[in-house]
């Protein structure tokens, strides 16, 4: 089994649970996020077996640097995301559009490109998009398209880059900080109505879609897919 994994956005939501399950697996786990403050406090949380940088997915420069400090890797997660919330299509102003790519399309690729160089042939790189890739829901316009470009580039990297493998994990609604844009009320209701509506019945937590990944880490004879992690919320079939 290969060992050392870069999960970039590694921090907090998503990323952090990756960490921790990871690690918990006896994966040699490094972590990276924008904000010194999340990281101090994820590396507490997490323990002595994992490290950590404080990097801009959206820098090239300061990604070159923090891969050149870790490498050699053996497998690249990328669970970084842009803006949090939904913006009306009437209201959507290309500098949100713009925020949007920067913040996950461009630090996607960015990270991607940076890690090439240390991956080996036999490693893999892990992205995670959002159910709103290929969705419908109203709002979600700016998402849905960062979302999808991020699936987008799967299956190309899949062959362009083979052996290594590349793969993508779409998450639905996950109970994270993401969804701090809600008052509490707010997001509880949303949760609710969202769980009938469902045929697990429930929302996700950040642990569902971490488990996902490490399969996609530990599964040599698996490239160029996106798994779905939705409780099934993409049927519309409601309980």
């Amino acid at each position: 089994m290969r060992n050392r994994v870069v999960i970039v956005g590694g921090t907090s939501g998503i990323g952090l649970a990756t960490a921790r399950r990871l690690a918990s697996h006896g994966r040699e786990v490094v972590i990276a996020g924008r904000s010194a403050k999340k990281l101090a406090t994820a590396l507490a949380a997490l323990g002595p077996e994992v490290t950590g940088q404080t990097v801009d997915a959206r820098d090239e420069a300061e990604l070159a640097r923090f891969f050149a400090e870790v490498a050699p890797i053996d497998h690249l997660v990328v669970t970084v995301t842009g803006p949090s919330g939904t913006t009306p299509f009437r209201e959507l102003g290309l500098n949100h559009i713009q925020q949007h790519i920067d913040g996950k399309l461009l630090a996607h690729t960015a990270a991607m490109r940076a890690a090439l160089p240390y991956l080996p042939t036999e490693g893999s790189i892990t992205l995670v998009s959002a159910a709103s890739a290929g969705g419908s829901m109203p709002t979600t316009a700016a998402l849905a398209a960062v979302n999808a470009g991020v699936e987008g580039m799967v299956p190309v990297l899949a062959v362009e880059l083979a052996p290594l493998r590349v793969n993508a994990v779409s998450p639905g609604v996950i109970d994270t900080d993401w969804w701090s844009f809600l008052p509490d009320d707010a997001r509880a209701e949303a949760f609710d109505s969202i769980a009938a509506s469902t045929p697990a019945g429930r929302v996700g937590n950040a642990d569902d879609v971490a488990h996902a990944i490490e399969f996609l880490i530990d599964n040599s004879f698996t490239s160029g897919i996106v798994v779905r992690v939705d409780g099934g919320a993409r049927l519309g079939a409601p309980r």
